[in-house]
C-alpha cells in the first residue's frame, strides 16, 4: 500500500498542475473576451456550455460523470463571469442597482404611511413600529390590499408577513408576489409570543371555541389538543380574532393573539406562551414600489423561473457558488396555469454594493426564462 504522506505529495503536486491549466484556461478565456467585443457576439453561448458539459461527463468513468459535469459547469461559469468583467458588459437590472444606490436617500425614513393587514393588536402593527418610529398605519382586511394599496400609491410601504420559524413560509404571500410589482427595503425579525385570551371572568377550562390565525393555531397545535371539547374556527389575522372574542356574547370562547390585543379589547390572559416552540419568530418584508436600496443593504431576493430541461437550476445555482455568495433561502412555488413549473424564490447574503452582486445579476439574466429582482435591505430584530 502506498505511503499516506507520498499520496498527499502526488495530490498537492496534481493540485499545482490543475492551476496551472486554470491560468491558461483563463488567458484563453480573456482572448475570446476579445474576440466577442469586436464582433459583438453575446457572452453567453447555451448550446456550447451543454456541449462542454456532455464532452466532461463522458471523458472520465461513468462513476465520475457527474463530478466531473460539476467541475467543468464551475469552469464555464468562472469563465463567463470573466468574460462580463472583461467587457464591461452591464444588464439593465444591473445599471438599475447602480442607480438606485447612487440615489437613494442615506437615511431610511422613521415615519411614514405603511398599509398593513388586520385590525390594531396585529403582529404587522407591531412589526411596523419596529421599522418606523412613527408609522401612520392604515388596515386592510387581505394581504392583497396591501400590495394594491402600494401599488396604486394610497400607501408609500406595506409590510408582510413571509416566513415563521416553525410554520415555515406565509404561501399565500408568496403567490401574491408573483402577481404584484414592488422592492423590498427592509425585513424584521420578530419573536412570536401566543396567549390565550377571554373575557374576564372566564377560565382556561372553560373555553370550548378558539379563534385565530392558520399558522397561529398551527404553531400552537399542541396546546390547542390539550384543551377538551375545543374547536378551532380560522380568521384572517390574530388581532381579529381578539376583537371577536370581545364582540361574542358568548363566554366560552378564546382567542390565540398578542399580549398587547387583551389591554386594546378589554380581554385576560388565561394562559400565556402558548406556542409549541418558544423560539418562535416571524419575518415580516416592508415593500415598496420604487427601486430604493438603502445605505448598509447586506440582503437580497430574487424570483427567478428556469428553463424547463435538466440541469437548468443548478446551473443558476452554480453561479452563486462560483461568486462565493451564500443562499439564506430557498423556496420553490407553482407557477398558476403551467403545470409542473415552478418559480424559484431566493435570500441571498450578499452586499447591495459589491462587485459580485452586479455580477450575479448580469450572469443570471442570461440563464433564466425570467428574472425578477425583488430588492436589496436590511433586517432588524
Amino acid at each position: 500500500m502506498e505511503d499516506l504522506q507520498h499520496i498527499r505529495h502526488r495530490i498537492n503536486h496534481i493540485d499545482e498542475e490543475i492551476s496551472r491549466l486554470f491560468m491558461e484556461r483563463m488567458d484563453a478565456t480573456a482572448q475570446v473576451a476579445t474576440y466577442k467585443r469586436a464582433t459583438g457576439k453575446p457572452i453567453f453561448d447555451r448550446q456550447r456550455e451543454r456541449e462542454n458539459i456532455d464532452a466532461a461527463s463522458k471523458r472520465v468513468p461513468p462513476e465520475l460523470a457527474s463530478y466531473a459535469a460539476t467541475l467543468e459547469a464551475v469552469l464555464m461559469e468562472a469563465s463567463r463571469s470573466a468574460q462580463h468583467h472583461a467587457l464591461h458588459r452591464t444588464s439593465e437590472l444591473s445599471s438599475a442597482v447602480s442607480e438606485a444606490l447612487a440615489t437613494t436617500p442615506t437615511v431610511f425614513p422613521s415615519s411614514a404611511r405603511v398599509a398593513c393587514q388586520g385590525v390594531e393588536g396585529a403582529y404587522q402593527q407591531i412589526a411596523t413600529e419596529r421599522i418606523f418610529r412613527r408609522p401612520t398605519i392604515e388596515y386592510f382586511d387581505t394581504f392583497e390590499g396591501v400590495f394594491l394599496a402600494v401599488e396604486q400609491g394610497f400607501a408609500q410601504f406595506g409590510v408582510l408577513p413571509i416566513e415563521n420559524s416553525t410554520a415555515g413560509s406565509v404561501n399565500h404571500v408568496y403567490d401574491l408576489m408573483m402577481r404584484h410589482n414592488f422592492h423590498i427595503v427592509r425585513s424584521c425579525r420578530l419573536k412570536i409570543d401566543h396567549n390565550l385570551l377571554v373575557k374576564p371572568g372566564t377560565r382556561e377550562e372553560d373555553v370550548r371555541i378558539v379563534y385565530s390565525h392558520q399558522q397561529a393555531i398551527s404553531q400552537c397545535a399542541d396546546y390547542i389538543a390539550s384543551l377538551p371539547n375545543c374547536r378551532v374556527h380560522v380568521c384572517e389575522n390574530t388581532a381579529r380574532a381578539a376583537q371577536m372574542v370581545a364582540e361574542s356574547e358568548r363566554a366560552d370562547v378564546a382567542a390565540l393573539a398578542s399580549r398587547a390585543c387583551a389591554s386594546l379589547y378589554g380581554l385576560e390572559v388565561a394562559r400565556a406562551s402558548v406556542q409549541d416552540n418558544q423560539n418562535n419568530y416571524t419575518r415580516f418584508a416592508c415593500i415598496t414600489n420604487d427601486l430604493v436600496i438603502y445605505p448598509g443593504a447586506d440582503r437580497a431576493s430574487l424570483m427567478v423561473v428556469v428553463n424547463h430541461e435538466p440541469g437548468a437550476l443548478y446551473d443558476v445555482l452554480a453561479r452563486f457558488y462560483a461568486l462565493g455568495i451564500n443562499l439564506i433561502k430557498l423556496e420553490s412555488r407553482p407557477i398558476p396555469g403551467r403545470d409542473f413549473e415552478f418559480m424559484f424564490y431566493f435570500d441571498i447574503a450578499c452586499p447591495a454594493a459589491a462587485d459580485e452582486f452586479r455580477t450575479l445579476l448580469d450572469s443570471l439574466t442570461d440563464a433564466c426564462e425570467d428574472l425578477r429582482y425583488l430588492g436589496s435591505y436590511t433586517e432588524v430584530m
